[in-house]
Formats: C-alpha cells, structure tokens, sequence
C-alpha cells in the first residue's frame, strides 16, 4: 500500500511505503538513499551509495521483523531489542548499551526509542532538499524527541538534528547515543578506519578478545601476548574475535572508515559537547554466543554522551547528562558516503571529506 508518492524521479525525492507491515520511508538524491522504519525506533536500515551500489550498513541475520506479527518465545531485558535488531542504525535514549534497572523500572538494550513507532511528518519536498521530522514521547521516561532528517541535491550526506526536551517535572540523567553498524560487502578485511587522537579504553573484554585490559592511546592498543595491533586496519572474519571499546578525550568528533579496494567510504561528524565518547563495537567473526552464534562480521563506531554501557554507570561517576524540567537538548551531525582513495583528515558538519 503507497501512503504518498511524488512522481519526480530526480534530484531529492521520498517515497512513503509499508515494508513487512512497517510503515517506512525513505529519502533519496542522486548519490545517496536512506530507508528509514518509522514504525520500528525511526531506525536506518538501508543507506546506499548508490553510484557504487553499496549499502554502508550491517544486515542481521533475521533482517526486519514486524513487532506487531512476531511471537517472541519468551522475553528478556535483552531480546525486546535483540528478536528485533535488523541492524542498520538506532537511536539510543536514555540508557544504551547493557539491560539496567532505572528509575525504579526494568530498561532492555539501548533504552526506549529503538523499539516504538516513531511519528513523522513531511516538512521539505523540493528537488533541491527533502527534509522529514520524526517525533516521539517515550514510555517508561517523560521525554519528547524531535528528530530532522535531511538530504540536498548533489550532496552525498544525510544531514540531523535531534531536540530531547523533559517534559517532566523533575530532573533526569540521561544518556544518548548513535548506533550504526556496517556491515558487509562495504566492511571486509583490510578496510581502514580513520579518526583523530583518542585515547582508547580495554575493559570488560570478551572471552575471545585479541587485548590487554588497559588504556592506550590509538591508533594503538596492548595485545594479549604484548604486541602492538593496529586498531585502524580491520581483520577479516577469520580473526574470531569480538569486543566493545571505547574512546574518550577525542581531539575532534568524526570518523571515517574506509574501503579502498572498492574506492568508496563512509563517515560520520558531531558535537563533543553532546558525543564526547565513541564506542567502538566490533565483531570479527567471534561472537558465538545466542543469538549471533558466529554469524556477524561488523563493526560499529557509536557517538554516544558516555563511555558505560548503562546510565546506571553513567550516574555513579558522574558522566550522564541531567536534564532539567522543561529544558532541550539538542545536537546537529552528519553521516557522509565519499569517493577516492587515500588517509582522511576530516570530515566537516556540512559532510566534506578532507584529505592532505
């Protein structure tokens, strides 16, 4: 069934549709196409490049399922988020991460907004910009969320702004994060990720983990039996490896992962004050436990507002963010797709990618 439709096929367009019984959009100009589950947390699940044919973004194995039509066989602080996770790209607020207790109630993985259906209306639609406005009001916490998402004619960037207001009468700690995960045929053995100075926390490691437990400055990081790995080049899926570290004391807010054999990258840009930290999940073939039983090759790097894994530990030592009655917060950020070949330097608000 076709909610809307606008016949132009060229420049920015959307197209309003339903996909496994969700209500989806997606948004698109010459370069790029975003398919976004307004029904399923406003979550990304496509983000092709589309004069290469390459979707930048990780598919799970299950892909999309419909909340409404799947019978889960029993439920876990866990499996609310994972029965569900088609990979792509979440919104993660106001806990993400872990499962935690807050607020007296039981929080599943990476919080509220995954999980419910987003509203959204269509503020832009001309052949030079289309823009779409997502909103919600979460459940469990008294927040509402403004998100933009916008394209332009000729730029190969999806462009957001997201507004978080309390609408509460008490103060909350909060945290927020991004969550994009890419995945294969743009990730693969010998991609190359590049970001500026950090500093690079391995804690709370995998059972199957290549690292020493410490703190490294990157590009670097101690290996298990002493050597030095490389974090910027990326293994194949024969490492076997799996783990989540995290990086604080950015020197700036991007990133970008690049794969030159197939000559195209992707990369992200924000504001420290709001994503002072960046997760970075990566799974080489190494998670066997449920539900991934040694399926995923991805990797994930996550602007969120804390290095933990719950507002839980955000609160103890004082990294969550608390949100006044009545106040907004608010962050702008960019996700760009690029051409070429060569170490990036840079990527700008506006999405440019710099190279010396």
């Amino acid at each position: 069934m076709i909610f809307y439709t606008h016949e132009r096929n060229f420049g920015c367009r959307i197209r309003e549709f339903q996909y496994r019984g969700l209500r989806t959009v997606s948004v698109e100009n010459e370069l790029l196409r975003a398919g976004i589950l307004a029904d399923k947390g406003s979550d990304i699940f496509e983000l092709l490049y589309k004069p290469k044919d390459v979707d930048f973004l990780w598919h799970s194995p299950w892909g999309v399922r419909n909340p409404a039509v799947f019978v889960a066989t029993t439920h876990t602080p866990a499996s609310s988020f994972l029965d569900f996770y088609e990979g792509g790209w979440q919104d993660c607020f106001p806990t993400g991460g872990d499962p935690c207790e807050y607020q007296g109630l039981p929080f599943g993985a990476h919080g509220e907004t995954p999980t419910i259906p987003w509203e959204y209306t269509i503020v832009e639609d001309s052949p030079e910009r289309v823009c779409l406005r997502f909103r919600v009001r979460t459940y469990r916490t008294p927040f509402f969320i403004e998100k933009d998402v916008s394209l332009t004619r000729g730029v190969p960037a999806l462009f957001f702004t997201e507004k978080i207001t309390n609408e509460g009468r008490v103060p909350l700690p909060v945290m927020w994060g991004q969550h994009p995960a890419l995945g294969a045929p743009f990730v693969e053995g010998g991609c190359r990720i590049d970001l500026p100075a950090a500093r690079v926390q391995c804690r709370n490691l995998s059972p199957v983990s290549r690292f020493a437990e410490g703190l490294h400055d990157w590009p670097f990081a101690a290996g298990k039996t002493g050597e030095k790995i490389d974090l910027r080049l990326v293994p194949g899926i024969e490492a076997d490896t799996t783990d989540t570290l995290r990086l604080s004391d950015l020197a700036e807010g991007w990133y970008a992962v690049r794969n030159e054999r197939l000559g195209v990258g992707f990369g992200m840009s924000w504001p420290l004050e709001m994503f002072p930290a960046l997760w970075f999940w990566q799974v080489y073939g190494g998670a066997y436990g449920a539900p991934w039983y040694g399926r995923t090759y991805t990797i994930a790097l996550e602007p969120f507002s804390t290095a933990h894994a719950t507002v839980v530990e955000a609160i103890r030592d004082g990294t969550a963010r608390i949100v006044r009655p009545g106040e907004t917060i608010e962050a702008s950020f960019v996700a760009a797709g690029f051409e070429g070949s060569g170490e990036v330097h840079g990527i700008s608000s506006d999405g440019r990618v710099t190279r010396r």
